[in-house]
Parts: C-alpha cells; sequence; structure tokens
C-alpha cells in the first residue's frame, strides 16, 4: 500500500502523537503500508515555509525508499519559484498546497504555473475540522469546485485531494484530480463507491492522514468496500505509482 496522506513534523495547534520519521515508519510496518507522501505540518502556519521543508528534507534522509517528501509552496510567497527549484534539488517528488491556511486561490494565475511544474500536487480540502480548530484561527474547507477549477486551468497537473468530504463526487472534478479516502464513508451511504460508480477506481487512492488521523479507519474502508483484487490493488497502490511516474 501507499499512503498518500502523511505528516513528518509537529504542528502548531496541536501535540500529535509519533511525529518523527521513525515513528511513521514503524507504523508503516505494522500495517504493512510501504511508501507514504510526507509533507512536515509544520509548513501549514511558517510565515515562510521553505525551512519546513529543509526539516522534511533532513527527517526523512535515508528512507528514500519509503518516505517520499512533498514540498508546501505558498505561490503567493515572492519567493516561491526559489523555493521550488530549491525542493528539487532535495528531492521532493510532489508539492502539498493550503490555499486557505496561506491565503491565495487555486485559481490565481501563480498557482496555476505552479501546479503544472511537472509535479504532483496534493491539496488538503482541510487541515482540521473547522468546529475543532484552535481558538486563534478560522479556516474554511477549500472547496471541491476550486480544486476542479484548477485543474481544469492546468490540464496537464497531477492532483490528488486529501481529506476529501462527501460531496467530491459531486463537484465535476477534470479527470486529472484524483480523491484520496482517508475523510469519506464506505458505510451507510457509501461516498467511496459512489465515487468509484461516478469516476472509476482509476482516480481513487489510499491514504490515511496519519499522524492527524488513526490508520485502521482507512484500513477498514478498503475492506468495507469488498472490491476485486485489481480495482484493489489500483486504489492502494497503482494510481499513485503512475501519479509519481513508477512503472512495474
Amino acid at each position: 500500500m501507499i499512503d498518500t496522506n502523511a505528516y513528518v513534523g509537529a504542528f502548531a495547534f496541536r501535540a500529535l502523537r509519533g511525529t518523527a520519521a521513525g515513528d511513521l515508519l514503524r507504523r508503516m510496518d505494522r500495517y504493512r503500508i510501504a511508501q507514504a507522501w510526507v509533507s512536515n505540518p509544520a509548513a501549514i502556519t511558517y510565515r515562510n515555509a521553505q525551512p519546513a521543508n529543509e526539516e522534511l528534507a533532513q527527517a526523512v534522509r535515508g528512507h528514500a525508499d519509503r518516505l517520499i517528501p512533498f514540498a508546501v509552496i505558498n505561490p503567493g510567497y515572492a519567493g516561491w519559484r526559489d523555493d521550488l527549484a530549491r525542493c528539487r534539488t532535495l528531492g521532493m517528488r510532489g508539492l502539498r498546497l493550503y490555499p486557505r491556511w496561506h491565503n491565495y486561490k487555486l485559481t490565481d494565475a501563480a498557482c496555476v504555473e505552479l501546479a503544472g511544474a511537472g509535479l504532483p500536487v496534493t491539496i488538503p480540502m482541510r487541515v482540521e475540522d473547522r468546529r475543532q480548530q484552535s481558538w486563534l484561527v478560522d479556516v474554511p474547507d477549500v472547496d471541491a469546485r476550486e480544486i476542479g477549477e484548477l485543474g481544469r486551468a492546468a490540464p496537464g497537473a497531477r492532483i490528488v485531494v486529501l481529506n476529501a468530504s462527501g460531496g467530491v463526487a459531486r463537484a465535476g472534478l477534470p479527470g486529472n484530480c484524483l480523491v484520496e479516502i482517508s475523510l469519506l464513508r464506505a458505510e451507510l451511504d457509501n461516498e467511496i463507491g459512489q465515487l468509484i460508480e461516478a469516476q472509476g477506481e482509476e482516480r481513487v487512492v489510499f491514504g490515511t492522514g496519519q499522524p492527524f488521523h488513526y490508520v485502521e479507519p482507512a484500513l477498514l474502508k478498503m475492506e468495507l468496500l469488498g472490491l476485486g483484487p485489481a480495482a484493489r490493488a489500483r486504489i492502494e497502490s497503482g494510481n499513485a505509482r503512475r501519479l509519481l511516474g513508477v512503472t512495474g
């Protein structure tokens, strides 16, 4: 399995358990997760996100086969192109964007340029439930329709919606947008099943949100879906490998 939604590092507003690379690797071993796409949650609240990317590069050093670093870039920051170039030299394999936290729109020209830079782009719709946020902040969720607008404005981009909400299947996302399952339901109205039916298993990827969230719910959802071996393999790893340009 490949976890497309994981973190290494500390978050400003909440004490997370097991935030070091070693902690994440032990959880991955326990649940038989082969790789994880990771970013540093410190970048969400740093005024300049780049130092958090430098911290991440140091934290995952020596684990490049399992921990795939994703850089947090703020296209509203004046030096973002220099940050992107530096992150490429650090071996970052993708991007993670926080438009609400960093106060820009996904449809801004700089963001469209960034999305078309050739790296997979992951966009969490939320970091935390708005009702659980610190009294110091009030950050709304990203609208899935805005993510769709970015996908259409940058047709060559490869975008993954993380921490997706239940309405994502009805958001009209273009074909270059995939959806991660960690906050979607596989029971009751079966949001994941609806998503697969509407868009196909090629547009769905596995993720947990760890350590913000527990790993077990995502694993249970995969069991509840009752997919055949081929469809399950695509969601658990194949689609993520394709986004990274990995074959075989």
